[in-house]
């Protein structure tokens, strides 16, 4: 496997990224935001030849739950 650029070279962080993730970190995340990082997860991962569209991914989302 070819080695990723951003793992060869040395990263600092800018001032700007670290306060970024300051003021992020106490965000909190809604179950609305989440269903929808989860839609586009799986509709990103679908392939391009897929016939999996983001409106059919949202109904599919919505309507199976797993129980526990």
């Amino acid at each position: 496997m070819a080695d990723r650029k951003q793992f060869v070279e040395k990263y600092e962080p800018t001032s700007e990224l670290i306060e970024a993730l300051q003021v992020d970190k106490n965000r909190e995340i809604t179950e609305d935001v989440l269903a929808t990082q989860r839609v586009s997860f799986a509709f990103g991962n679908a392939g391009e030849d897929s016939r999996i569209t983001k409106a059919s991914m949202q109904k599919s989302a919505s309507s199976n739950r797993l129980i526990a």
